[in-house]
């Protein structure tokens, strides 16, 4: 599976490691464990760098609905999404998305300063 996630019950943290083309299937599968576990509401870290979101307009439509649905249903933890220069052109699309959800969100281009800056947010 190209996405790896760990959900940390005890920091309230989501670390999630893209690794190859990753799918709308894939996203679907991360979104359900986030909220079987009870983490919509906590702070994410999302590692892209190593990953190529392999969907097409109708595939990233759907998963846009999915986040705007858990934005609609609730609180949304802050999220720091960590991409290479060349992928937040192509993703931002996506990133209207997620930033239109009342909650914080910064993008690096550095895993440690937004590992940081995550760790500094409210749980």
């Amino acid at each position: 599976m190209p996405l790896h996630w760990i959900i940390d019950s005890r920091t309230r943290l989501v670390a999630v490691t893209a690794e190859g083309d990753f799918t709308r299937t894939d996203l679907e599968a991360y979104l359900r464990a986030v909220d079987g576990g009870g983490a919509v509401a906590w702070r994410k870290l999302f590692d892209a760098r190593h990953g190529r979101p392999a969907m097409g307009q109708d595939d990233m439509l759907a998963v846009s609905v999915l986040f705007r649905g858990y934005h609609q249903r609730g609180p949304v933890g802050a999220l720091a999404l960590v991409v290479t220069d060349a992928q937040a052109e192509r993703v931002s699309r996506a990133l209207g998305v997620l930033a239109s959800a009342d909650r914080s969100m910064r993008i690096f281009d550095d895993l440690d300063k937004a590992r940081r800056w995550i760790e500094s947010v409210p749980a």
